[in-house]
């Protein structure tokens, strides 16, 4: 008889740890090939017209560079900035007193406030300003006085109207047809029911109109303002016809002198550039100003844009730094 003993079994060992993770989904961008190539043709032009304006000797950008800050440019250009901010003030203010007009439940206001956007919307600017030229001959002399009677103050027009005065008369009378229009269309954006909401809480109609209307009406008066200040920066280049020193008329004197036509067409047309620019970063924030408390979301400026950039590729700096000075070390088995 034999005996047998219980041997009790051993514990099994522990299977070995993977010292590889597990493979995890990894997600792959899409790919924009038509995007890409797009964007490499339009360099690719860039570049061509770049170097061929770059490296085109006619342009004589020496000579661009010796009559860029001459005394006679810079009096044009300072006469140019000063006839579109006077012209751009004038007009709008002109142009809200013939808006409220039109807005008016007087038929008489709205009458004549249509009938001056009428006309001076359906005549060039060209025949404006020729015809404010020649007033002299339609009144050789204006007069203050009793009507049908006496006359008290008498002077002559050829002495009044000069050529800088017509200039701005004819510019500011012909931007104030469009200011005018700008105006009553900012107005009538804003929704009827905040003024009923504010007459119902006892706001006066003066108060209702700064603290309601005109901040809701800026949204849409601004962007289309800001395109006029520069279109009548630009449109200040045709008062050339009239003798008036601005700028493109200062580099028209310098090249009838020394016929280097294309050099001061250059020089002029830098300086438009330039001021455009500015006023155009000027009206971006100006635009970004009166549109809080839309409930469309802001976009970043462009020095957040950069400014967040730069703090993303720090922090990837960051990490591979910290991935550096500490790396990983393998389990044993």
């Amino acid at each position: 008889m034999t005996t047998s003993s219980y041997v009790e079994p051993s514990p099994a060992a522990p299977p070995e740890e993977s010292t590889s993770a597990p493979d995890r989904p990894r997600i792959v961008p899409r790919r924009h090939l038509g995007r890409w190539a797009s964007a490499a043709v339009a360099l690719l032009v860039f570049a061509m017209v770049l170097n061929s304006v770059v490296r085109n000797d006619a342009f004589q950008w020496a000579v661009v560079g010796h009559y860029f800050t001459t005394s006679a440019v810079l009096d044009g250009l300072l006469l140019t900035v000063w006839l579109t901010a006077a012209v751009m003030v004038l007009g709008f203010l002109l142009g809200t007193v013939l808006a409220t007009m039109r807005l008016s439940a007087n038929p008489v206001l709205r009458t004549l406030s249509w009938g001056y956007v009428w006309i001076f919307r359906s005549t060039p600017l060209l025949v404006q300003l020729l015809f404010w030229f020649n007033i002299g001959t339609l009144y050789p002399t204006l007069g203050i006085g009793i009507p049908f009677g006496p006359e008290f103050i008498t002077v002559k027009t050829v002495n009044l109207f000069g050529p800088t005065l017509t200039a701005l008369i004819g510019l500011t009378l012909h931007e104030t047809a469009y200011a005018a229009e700008v105006v009553r269309g900012g107005i009538l954006s804003v929704d009827s029911g905040q003024t009923l909401a504010a007459q119902a809480l006892g706001l006066s109609r003066r108060r209702t109109l700064r603290r309601i209307v005109v901040p809701q009406a800026m949204r849409s008066i601004v962007p289309t303002a800001g395109n006029m200040l520069i279109g009548t920066l630009k449109g200040t280049s045709i008062v050339s016809v009239l003798a008036v020193h601005d700028l493109l008329y200062s580099a028209q004197l310098i090249y009838n002198q020394t016929y280097q036509v294309i050099p001061l067409l250059m020089v002029a047309t830098l300086w438009y550039i330039a001021v455009t620019s500015v006023l155009s970063v000027g009206q971006y924030y100006v635009e970004r100003h009166y549109a809080r408390g839309d409930s469309r979301t802001l976009p970043p400026t462009p020095l957040r844009r950069l400014r967040g950039r730069f703090d993303v590729v720090r922090a990837r700096l960051s990490r591979v730094t910290a991935a550096d000075a500490h790396p990983k070390t393998g389990r044993g088995r």
